[in-house]
């Protein structure tokens, strides 16, 4: 390699065209992978913040305050939980920017310089995973958006009672099943053609996203009234007891609610270099996702706890899931600005979340035979065919219990480990040159792997995962649930906790051996010059 091979401008650092030249036939190299310069790395705090309203603002966020009141929790408590799970998550959303600003490398990269060039085919290969499941999930909701309006001039799609058989048992209403195959469409398209995409799709759904929660709120409000009660009478109602003991009682709801607003950010606090990376500096990507993200995240919060509490007046029972109101509403207009609406707002947040992260992870797999746009296929092909969106969106209880708290419990080590390696381990120096390198590079490790993040990840995620598996907690079941579920249902904190600990002892007895990716001070002035 040449002598200097990155170089440095206000803190932001990048390869030198040479040392760029000379990565280009790596096997572990290809441009969507490279490392951002610092020219493009234009992003500002607004830009920042528009893309996490965007992605903030849609139906599952509204979901979660609503899961919780459906699980008994009051509407006031429930918003309160979603706002103490946002900033809780945001602490290790805003660590791991840090280095994709500083050093303009993607997720898959970064976790190359923790796990080892081959390590990092499991961290992110189980991100774009779960990343299909939620591009389902998205899907889903934009589906039965897409439904409501082939309803109006076709009444039988929206029509609830019109469902057809699945495997298992499960059965699905027609016009949502005929929406989720379209919605994924329009993802594709727009996932296909890049990031910038993505920003003007967010531009222009941005004053849409108001209209629909604006609307939403006014249906939830109109029926409250109706009902014959008041929107401070609603909001301060107490927790509906027999149900939340029905679920496992309050500690054990609150808590795995908790988790599960924690998790719902989880993918993001991962592959966050991803976006991190075209910010023009650590204050722009800072101020940015702190007005961006829990804001909007708490109004979506008091809209959905409004609205569960509303359809408990209208039809008998808290429903957690908001498109559900299409099902309730006969003015076509309003039906259609809605669902127009929520189309746009869950293809601005499925395609920034959950499309971008595993197209850049199945990409990593064989950099030199998966672009971008081949993982976006891939990404689709997986969302489309292979998860099934009606089982993890069924119910609020599926929703936190089965699906946020599980994968939350597994990847949150993930998110742990690479703050540990990266703050106190490898104390922010990165050889940037060397994350593209393969054998004899600098994060080698052990011929590819680096053994103690994959120890410290296994054992922090097993026990909390056996616990919401192998002894599952049966919402509704009426049963005290025992230490394990416990465990389980705050699995995401539990094993953030462990990660952090038993990652850094045994970091502490390789410090310094070759292929370790420990960089000094020193070293890294020599190979980083100022531009």
């Amino acid at each position: 390699m040449s002598k200097y091979t990155q170089q440095e401008k206000n803190g932001l650092f990048e390869l030198t065209s040479e040392a760029a030249s000379e990565l280009s036939n790596s096997q572990y190299y290809n441009p969507d992978l490279a490392p951002t310069s610092v020219n493009e790395r234009t992003w500002n705090a607004f830009s920042i913040c528009n893309l996490w309203v965007g992605m903030s603002i849609c139906i599952p966020s509204l979901a979660l305050a609503s899961s919780l009141v459906a699980l008994g929790i009051s509407p006031m408590l429930s918003v309160i939980n979603v706002i103490l799970g946002n900033l809780i998550v945001l602490v290790p959303i805003q660590l791991n920017s840090k280095i994709g600003t500083k050093y303009g490398i993607p997720f898959p990269i970064f976790s190359r310089m923790t796990f080892g060039n081959k390590g990092t085919q499991l961290p992110t290969f189980s991100r774009s995973i779960i990343a299909c499941g939620w591009t389902a999930v998205q899907s889903w909701v934009g589906g039965g958006a897409i439904a409501a309006l082939i309803g109006i001039a076709i009444p039988m799609f929206a029509d609830q009672n019109v469902t057809m058989a699945l495997p298992g048992n499960d059965s699905v209403i027609v016009g949502q099943m005929i929406g989720f195959f379209i919605f994924m469409i329009l993802i594709f398209v727009v996932a296909y053609n890049g990031i910038e995409k993505v920003r003007w799709v967010q531009n222009v759904g941005g004053p849409i996203l108001i209209i629909v929660i604006l609307g939403l709120l006014l249906w939830s409000l109109n029926a409250i009234s109706t009902s014959g009660h008041s929107l401070a009478n609603v909001f301060t109602a107490g927790n509906d007891a027999a149900l939340i003991e029905k679920n496992g009682g309050f500690a054990f709801v609150y808590m795995a609610g908790l988790t599960g607003n924690i998790a719902f950010w989880a993918t993001m606090a991962l592959n966050i270099p991803d976006f991190s990376r075209y910010a023009k500096s650590q204050k722009s990507q800072f101020m940015g996702q702190l007005i961006g993200m829990p804001i909007p995240m708490a109004l979506c919060a008091f809209v959905g706890a409004i609205f569960a509490q509303a359809t408990k007046y209208t039809v008998g029972e808290p429903l957690f899931d908001p498109t559900s109101v299409f099902y309730y509403v006969d003015n076509k207009l309003l039906v259609a600005v809605c669902a127009i609406g929520v189309i746009m707002a869950t293809i601005t947040t499925c395609v920034a979340a959950n499309v971008v992260a595993p197209a850049n992870g199945f990409s990593n797999i064989s950099p030199r035979k998966i672009s971008y746009k081949k993982g976006v296929v891939i990404t689709c092909l997986v969302a489309t065919f292979v998860t099934q969106p009606w089982w993890i969106y069924g119910s609020g209880a599926s929703y936190i219990f089965n699906w946020l708290n599980n994968y939350g419990t597994i990847i949150a080590p993930v998110a742990a480990i690479l703050i540990a390696d990266y703050f106190i381990c490898k104390k922010q120096l990165v050889d940037v040159a060397g994350l593209y390198e393969g054998e004899g590079g600098r994060y080698w490790y052990d011929g590819g792997w680096n053994r103690n993040a994959m120890i410290a990840w296994v054992v922090s995620f097993i026990i909390p995962l056996v616990g919401n598996t192998v002894f599952k907690y049966q919402a509704g079941s009426g049963l005290k649930p025992n230490f394990i579920q416990f465990l389980a249902a705050n699995g995401y904190l539990v094993s953030f906790i462990i990660a952090i600990v038993v990652y850094v002892v045994l970091m502490k007895k390789t410090e310094g051996k070759a292929h370790y990716g420990y960089v000094t001070e020193e070293e890294h002035e020599g190979f980083t010059v100022n531009r």
